[in-house]
């Protein structure tokens, strides 16, 4: 099924890989808030508006998730690059969605990626550790407040295991290797200090490709990530998708794709959802979109022809 897309959409994403400025904002007056990057900063702006003041400055701060209270950003500072990207050193720092409160959770010598939060109430920001020793990565856990070595890790280092999102009794779905298991997606239930329990999610499209970038809906009964046929996991290329998800039979069915169906070499990536779970934000080309469930429809969003815009995330909307 191709999916009914804004006219201008498909010639502003070429246009902005080549290096041409894309159009003006088709989006004026949308009325979600969210978070992401521009240009290395974290900005939150009512989509379609102009930005204002970014939250943090000076440093190269990515992949803001904005907690589900509402009060704060969990986000990664990347403090040596690489031109590969699994060898960056990072440091995960906390803010308030005022900008005030800034504290860091880890100590700058990991590499530590992609964050978000539980939704079962206690606000606990979660990200993906890589393990120096073995490869792969480690489910961590710190808390609002902490301080670098309070973490706790809530996977174990002798496989891998990488955290997309989360439901609100607690369990976090994850891609994982557990013993035993083999490689799948699960919802997790994570037991400091012990064992995790792990739940295998059943998904069709997962058998033929690689689901990335999984974020599910307020009400947990959508999800939406991207996909790429095969083994393989390039940036350019992938399709968004978006599909059923049932938490009590942990099934992901009814998949559709809304954007890149014809797998544009671009950057599609980075689907997220907005606080009502209406519409789903994501970045394409340096720019940021918003498509809408109701009537299939997509609209440029971000508003500065110059800037580099990614990772964006809904108002009180954890991946």
């Amino acid at each position: 099924m191709t999916p009914k897309l804004h006219p201008s959409l498909l010639a502003a994403v070429l246009l902005c890989a080549l290096g041409v400025p894309c159009c003006a904002n088709l989006n004026a007056g949308e009325p979600y808030r969210a978070s992401y990057y521009k240009d290395g900063e974290i900005h939150i702006t009512v989509l379609g508006q102009p930005e204002g003041k970014a939250i943090t400055t000076g440093h190269w701060d990515f992949k803001p998730s904005w907690s589900i209270t509402g009060d704060h950003l969990v986000f990664f500072r990347r403090l040596k690059n690489d031109p590969v990207v699994s060898n960056w050193i990072t440091q995960l720092c906390i803010i308030n969605a005022d900008g005030t409160g800034f504290h860091p959770l880890s100590d700058g010598t990991f590499t530590d990626f992609n964050p978000t939060w539980t939704r079962d109430g206690t606000n606990t920001p979660v990200w993906n550790r890589k393990n120096r020793e073995k490869g792969g990565y480690q489910i961590m856990a710190g808390k609002i407040g902490g301080k670098p070595g309070e973490e706790i890790a809530l996977t174990g280092k002798d496989y891998h295991a990488w955290v997309h999102s989360a439901v609100k009794d607690g369990r976090l779905f994850v891609s994982a290797i557990p013993p035993k298991l083999g490689y799948g997606h699960f919802l997790m239930t994570p037991n400091p200090g012990g064992e995790p329990k792990f739940e295998r999610i059943d998904c069709e499209l997962a058998k033929t490709g690689i689901l990335d970038r999984l974020s599910i809906s307020p009400d947990e009964t959508k999800i939406c990530f991207d996909y790429h046929p095969g083994k393989t996991n390039p940036n350019p290329g992938r399709i968004l998708y978006v599909a059923d998800f049932d938490v009590k039979a942990r099934t992901i069915t009814n998949a559709k794709p809304f954007a890149n169906a014809e797998r544009q070499k671009v950057w599609f990536d980075y689907p997220r959802w907005t606080k009502d779970g209406s519409a789903i934000v994501y970045m394409a080309g340096g720019k940021l979109f918003l498509h809408t469930l109701a009537d299939g429809t997509t609209k440029q969003v971000s508003t500065d022809p110059k800037a580099d815009y990614r990772y964006p995330h809904g108002e009180a909307t954890p991946n």
